[in-house]
């Protein structure tokens, strides 16, 4: 007989604790009701903290405590920093009634069908849980295992692996579930990724696990919850092809795929190397209410008219701090890419921020998670993750730290431009073609990647500044820029043979059939910082 393994108290969920960064699992009932003693989920893989937000703590959190009807009771809430004694025992007793919903293994297993088997009898590596690993067409660059070896996950393990693959499984052909009517030779096509692989997900980040709960539950009525997975008749071996979620627990605790565990026993405890994927529920379309993520539209819009929108995905590689407009956006922005809106739950904190619930230099974070699939989405190309602070001050758009951040993220944007520029004129004049955008590691990109750590520092330390000491900031990162911006440029330029000038012309940009001298590409470089960066340049006029 398997040993059960009770997702409400046994240690599934690594947690760092606050005061000495200890690394401590916990169960759930311990996560939620010390939430302040904790700073964050640790987790094997970044895509791992949003699941376990979405389909655990999160919803258990909405359903037994509540989400808060309005703004003056959040206030309340945050300024407690910690679940009082009534909420923690409403914790305590909504785990103790749905307990046997919160088992990894039995009759009724959190979030998976007991018994399902697949049409052709066979069962898969626990491999095809885990997005690092080997299987299938699915083969990471750096896999350590291949599918012929699998996993032997331990219980906490295979579930933090189960969580996750309803909210990020790849698309694409599926396992066939025995007495699944829809399943076709063994086999379901068609399947979407899971729900957040379609999103850029945006999570606001407190300085306690407490805070970070709070943060992320909308304000509303308790209407709009709907039912959590776990409130539910089990799922069967069917999938439903075209469902909506009935309310915002329905949307977190959504059942995108039908998993079943296999576990066995071992000299080291019960491990599970077998698993069962098959389809799962799809959504028809996704809710509007949606909250973590940001909004595009396809082009700017009169606000007369209605559009569709869409999220606003993740670019890879790209620092979200490179997005910071649109993460600031907390009203529909026309950008040059096109109309963007934040996510309701950075919007809900400038509300907050506004009426006072939040400090001006509350510390909040923003981190985001993506996933980019290739091969029609049957394959994980790339993970995306990143984290950056985010002065709550920001969110609004007539504050002066909203037009410093704005301004200091496009500047460095344009510096990137004039030293690609710089780059492929030098290029040209060497008789080379210029470095194309999507290959090779362009100038421009590596003075982004110098300037991140400056801009992110700024970013954690601008929070509560006056309009004066704000331009002293914004004077101090020019300088800094310019100094990086020059250092990189001085790179280009070595790299171009002096031969290329020597002898040339250095009128104007304009002569056809002649290269510009070696002091006109340096004028014009200097004509550009000063331009990209005017309070740089005035001090400079000034020494």
């Amino acid at each position: 007989m398997i040993e059960q393994f009770d997702l409400a108290h046994d240690e599934w969920l690594p947690l760092r604790r606050r005061h000495d960064g200890a690394l401590i699992p916990a169960g759930i009932e311990k996560a939620l009701t010390e939430a302040d003693a904790f700073a964050e989920l640790v987790v094997e893989l970044p895509t791992q903290a949003p699941a376990l937000l979405r389909q655990v703590l999160l919803p258990i959190v909405a359903d037994a405590v509540g989400v808060p009807s309005d703004r003056a009771e959040w206030r309340k809430r945050f300024d407690a920093g910690t679940f009082n004694e009534a909420e923690r025992d409403r914790i305590r007793a909504y785990l103790a009634k749905h307990g046997s919903r919160f088992q990894a293994f039995g009759e009724t297993p959190f979030a998976q069908v007991a018994n399902l088997e697949a049409a052709s009898g066979e069962t898969k590596g626990a491999g095809l849980l885990v997005a690092t690993e080997s299987t299938g067409n699915n083969v990471p660059l750096f896999g350590a295992r291949t599918e012929a070896e699998p996993p032997a996950l331990t219980p906490a393990e295979a579930m933090r692996w189960v969580v996750h693959a309803h909210c990020w499984d790849t698309a694409a052909i599926k396992t066939g579930a025995k007495d699944d009517g829809k399943v076709k030779a063994g086999k379901t096509t068609g399947n979407p990724t899971g729900p957040l692989g379609q999103l850029g997900v945006l999570v606001p980040i407190g300085r306690t696990l407490y805070e970070t709960l709070l943060l992320n539950l909308p304000i509303g009525p308790e209407s709009m919850l709907g039912t959590p997975q776990w409130r539910r008749p089990p799922a069967g071996p069917s999938w439903d092809p075209a469902g909506d979620p009935d309310g915002l627990l329905g949307l977190w605790t959504w059942q995108s795929r039908r998993i079943r565990l296999i576990p066995e026993p071992t000299p080291q405890g019960v491990r599970v190397r077998r698993v069962i994927v098959a389809a799962g529920d799809r959504m028809r379309e996704l809710p509007e209410w949606e909250p973590h993520t940001a909004w595009k539209y396809d082009k700017p819009v009169a606000k007369s008219k209605a559009a569709d929108r869409k999220p606003r995905r993740h670019v890879p590689g790209k620092a979200i701090w490179r997005g910071l407009e649109a993460l600031l956006a907390v009203h529909q922005s026309d950008l040059e890419s096109g109309s963007v809106e934040t996510s309701s739950l950075l919007k809900q904190a400038a509300d907050l921020r506004a009426i006072g619930a939040l400090p001006e230099d509350y510390p909040l974070r923003v981190e985001a998670f993506g996933i980019t699939y290739g091969n029609q989405s049957a394959v994980i190309e790339d993970v995306y993750h990143d984290l950056i602070p985010l002065p709550v001050a920001a969110l609004q758009t007539d504050a002066e730290l909203y037009g410093v951040l704005v301004e200091m993220t496009s500047q460095a944007e344009q510096l990137s431009r004039t030293i690609n520029h710089l780059s492929s004129d030098l290029r040209r004049a060497a008789g080379l073609d210029p470095i194309p955008w999507d290959k090779g590691q362009r100038p421009g990109e590596q003075l982004l990647h110098l300037l991140d750590p400056v801009i992110r520092r700024v970013l954690g330390r601008v929070g509560g500044l006056d309009d004066e000491r704000l331009e002293t900031v914004l004077l101090a990162w020019e300088q800094v820029a310019y100094r990086i911006t020059r250092e990189v440029a001085d790179t280009v330029f070595a790299a171009v043979p002096e031969s290329v000038f020597s002898g040339r012309c250095s009128g104007g940009e304009g002569e056809s059939g002649a290269n510009p001298g070696l002091g006109h590409v340096e004028r014009r470089l200097r004509r550009s910082l000063a331009t990209i960066l005017p309070r740089d340049a005035d001090r400079r006029r000034a020494a």
